[in-house]
């Protein structure tokens, strides 16, 4: 089992984090302050298994970070947790770039020829960015199983192979199927992926319900 960092504060890292302990890990819960209120209450939840800190303080402790904080705002927390803290190791990016800045629905900051993973990578070259879990709500990022006995479908893309395949393992142990799991090739790919946020948030607009995903049927 490994030791987690999880760098953000709301639903999707208290939910991330929480899963991770369930599943054997140890975790430390990442923010701009050593005090946070939300960061000190998943603690509280987590007795013995958790511990929360700093941007910086989380990704020392952590040999594989997760980055769950708000795609707007990913690069300058990745920035304050400090490079020498990041290189070498897995960042698994779940953010989006979600631009709230003209209300709802968000637009997407970066786009078409460029994505967040991508930018993260070129920021932290020594790092291991493997894109996943972005393009779903997050309840169902760690219960599969709550739609169609778990036959659905996620991604996973990133430029090194090995760091992928550590991802997979992670993405099972939360009850993913290894044959749902669809590799997409380099961080490039996760253009893609995050450009299906407006489609997913019309879905989800259209429905009033989150709980949904795709499944690639061929």
């Amino acid at each position: 089992m490994s030791k987690i960092a999880v760098l953000g504060t709301g639903n999707v890292g208290d939910t991330i984090g929480s899963k991770l302990i369930e599943v054997g890990h140890t975790v430390m819960m990442g923010s701009r302050t050593a005090d946070n209120e939300k960061a000190k209450a998943f603690v509280a939840k987590h007795p013995g298994k958790a511990s929360a800190g700093t941007f910086a303080e989380a990704s020392a402790f952590g040999e594989i970070i997760f980055n769950c904080t708000a795609g707007m705002g990913s690069i300058e927390a990745l920035e304050m947790a400090g490079e020498k803290n990041l290189n070498g190791k897995i960042i698994v990016d779940i953010a989006n770039p979600l631009d709230f800045s003209k209300g709802m629905p968000p637009s997407l900051s970066i786009v078409n020829t460029n994505s967040l993973g991508e930018e993260i990578q070129k920021t932290f070259p020594q790092a291991k960015v493997v894109k996943a879990l972005n393009t779903m709500w997050c309840g169902l990022m760690v219960n599969p199983m709550m739609l169609n006995g778990g036959d659905h479908s996620t991604f996973v893309s990133g430029n090194d192979t090995d760091a992928k395949e550590k991802v997979k393992e992670i993405l099972k142990s939360f009850g993913w199927l290894d044959k749902n799991i669809l590799d997409l090739g380099d961080i490039t790919k996760s253009r893609g992926t995050e450009m299906y946020l407006p489609l997913w948030l019309s879905i989800y607009g259209a429905t009033n319900n989150g709980a949904f995903n795709i499944k690639i049927v061929s």
